[in-house]
């Protein structure tokens, strides 16, 4: 990169990473920015009306994102609705839609506690870099949260994002985890890996980066760890509680009929995301089996 100011060496990143084929690269270039001087975004695009030099190592990781590593791999976090997430190589980049489903298990465990419940308990299956058990841990102080994850690259991830917390982080397999603690959760949320096994994902930034295990959900219709989420829930929520989970838009008609033709459910909803799309499914566990 040969630009001497910031301002310059912005338009140029731009231009190279829309070259690329990144979605947002002016956004992407003025993050990196920000990253490497330790700023807000809002602060780089101000000191590009002065002569701020570039700073050292800029053009290394614009030519980085260029060839469509994750931005979040870049600069080591992710943001996700009042968080920043430590996220690497190795665990799936949170994304927004999955705000929606947290915002779901959140409002769900403030009304337990609206409606008199001393305290709830949550559980995030399938944790991943820990997004939604971090956000029910910091938007709902009251609740006692836990997370499930398998893959031992992400439970690292999830370690450093939700110790801090006080979430009780378990190593294990959302289709068996928790069995001591059967029928004593309130609120239940997954994000399980959902996309089917010939469904591979159109950016190279998921295709390449996204670790597998996060991604495919098993079977032609990548139903296999969705539905086991499902009967986890079942198994751990108490009667009356919420279960929220996310899903691809096209899996949502089926899940629904599932859940319906089940009988330890009621109350099935199918919520959009913020593109209003069909992306998450919700439950309340009945009295029945």
């Amino acid at each position: 990169m040969e630009s001497t100011t910031l301002a310059a060496a912005l338009r140029e990143a731009a231009a190279t990473l829309a070259g690329a084929g990144v979605p947002t690269p002016a956004v992407d270039a003025e993050l990196l920015a920000a990253h490497l001087l330790g700023v807000s975004r809002g602060r780089v695009k101000a000191l590009a009306f002065t002569d701020t030099p570039v700073p050292p190592g800029y053009g290394e990781l614009v030519a980085e994102r260029a060839e469509r590593i994750p931005l979040q791999h870049l600069t080591g976090t992710a943001s996700f609705r009042y968080l920043e997430l430590r996220v690497g190589p190795g665990v799936f980049v949170p994304r927004p839609e999955t705000e929606s489903v947290a915002q779901l298990a959140i409002d769900s465990a403030r009304a337990f506690l609206g409606a008199g419940k001393p305290s709830v308990r949550a559980v995030d299956l399938g944790t991943g870099s820990g997004a939604i058990a971090a956000s029910l841990a910091t938007e709902v102080p009251e609740a006692e949260v836990h997370a499930v994850e398998l893959s031992p690259l992400a439970l690292a991830w999830a370690r450093r994002n939700l110790e801090p917390l006080g979430v009780r982080l378990v190593h294990d397999d959302l289709r068996t985890a928790l069995p001591d603690l059967n029928g004593t959760f309130d609120v239940v949320a997954s994000n399980p890996p959902y996309i089917p096994a010939e469904a591979v994902p159109n950016e190279p930034e998921a295709a390449e980066h996204d670790p597998a295990m996060a991604l495919y959900g098993g079977g032609r219709d990548g139903l296999e760890l969705p539905l086991a989420a499902a009967d986890t829930a079942a198994r751990l929520l108490r009667t009356g509680g919420y279960f929220v989970m996310e899903h691809a838009e096209v899996q949502a008609e089926r899940i629904k009929h599932l859940l319906n033709a089940q009988p330890c459910w009621q109350e099935v909803e199918t919520h959009t995301d913020l593109n209003g799309r069909p992306r998450a499914t919700s439950a309340v566990r009945t009295a029945r089996h």
